[in-house]
């Protein structure tokens, strides 16, 4: 138990939670339903949160990870991660009314691997390997791309130290990670051609900010997030870095009393797909254990919005 007489302190990280990009697409695809109902098919997960898939498929929702899955004619929305014109193509032989509901920010990264391709670059790609935005990404330019996802794998890259290079990021990567293999690249290959602005998202950047301005105050960190959220996981790495335990739940039915032991002050965040009402119910429960206060802390603000799909407006009831 928390052994803080007046009780849990919590301190509430903003911002957090839901970004514009992840916004837009659950937007996206509430509007799918209201206009063309079921079924209705999405190309992978809408966002990499269970509680959302969960509900959508409650709904009628159908997630699938082939075309295949797909009728021919029916209707699918890609997620917010982006998908490779292979994708594109297959839903178009398919006769598949197709929406696009890629955040545009990793669409960015699409066109600018596609302007380094055409003028020769060979591409170094910064994410995790088997990633839905690094699979989407790669596909614009699959014979000229390669992946790192280390500092230390950069040394092993087959390329001469004048080669003509660029490198591009997975949006949602740690910020102190993309930039030490980032380094790392530039070290051995001066010459290499860089985005015109970096590719991490500002969201992941000012949750992971957050992270870091609040966790000297905390002795645990909470993150509401998936297992295959990455910069979920990347918020609860920061946080054991930073020399306190970090734990990632999807929902406050994971929280356990004994991460509590000796603890008075806990710092609550969450990724960028995390549904707000997930933390409430975390806070609400750590109210009624623990006798939780809470404190809002505002490191950001954030007023960014993204337009649903043209594929969408242009379609009335």
């Amino acid at each position: 138990m928390a052994n803080n007489s007046d009780g849990l302190r919590v301190i509430l990280a903003n911002p957090r939670g839901f970004c514009a990009g992840v916004n837009m697409a659950i937007e996206s695809l509430e509007r799918a339903l209201e206009l063309f109902g079921t079924p209705l098919y999405v190309y992978h997960e809408i966002v990499h949160n269970r509680p959302v898939v969960d509900r959508f498929t409650r709904k009628g929702v159908t997630f699938v990870d082939t075309l295949d899955e797909v009728p021919k004619g029916g209707t699918v929305l890609y997620s917010a991660h982006g998908v490779s014109p292979v994708i594109r193509e297959a839903a178009a032989s398919r006769n598949l009314r197709a929406i696009d509901a890629t955040c545009p920010l990793v669409t960015k990264v699409h066109v600018e691997a596609i302007k380094f391709a055409r003028e020769g670059y060979h591409i170094i790609l910064v994410g995790h390997e088997g990633h839905d935005e690094v699979i989407g990404t790669m596909g614009e330019a699959p014979h000229a791309m390669s992946l790192v996802q280390t500092a230390d794998e950069v040394a092993t890259l087959p390329f001469p130290a004048d080669a003509k290079l660029a490198y591009l990021t997975q949006t949602t990567l740690s910020v102190d990670e993309a930039r030490e293999i980032i380094e790392a690249l530039k070290g051995r290959y001066p010459n290499i051609a860089a985005p015109k602005k970096e590719d991490i998202c500002y969201a992941t950047q000012n949750r992971q900010e957050a992270v870091k301005a609040l966790v000297p105050e905390a002795d645990l960190v909470i993150v509401l997030g998936s297992k295959n959220s990455s910069n979920s996981n990347r918020l609860a790495e920061l946080a054991n870095t930073n020399g306190k335990p970090g734990y990632l739940i999807d929902t406050a039915a994971e929280l356990k009393d004994e991460w509590f032991h000796s603890v008075n002050t806990v710092l609550i965040t969450a990724g960028a797909s995390a549904p707000e009402d997930v933390v409430q119910d975390c806070l609400r429960v750590l109210e009624e254990r623990f006798g939780a206060t809470v404190e809002n802390r505002v490191v950001r603000e954030e007023h960014v919005s993204f337009p649903l799909p043209r594929e969408l407006t242009m379609v009335s009831n």
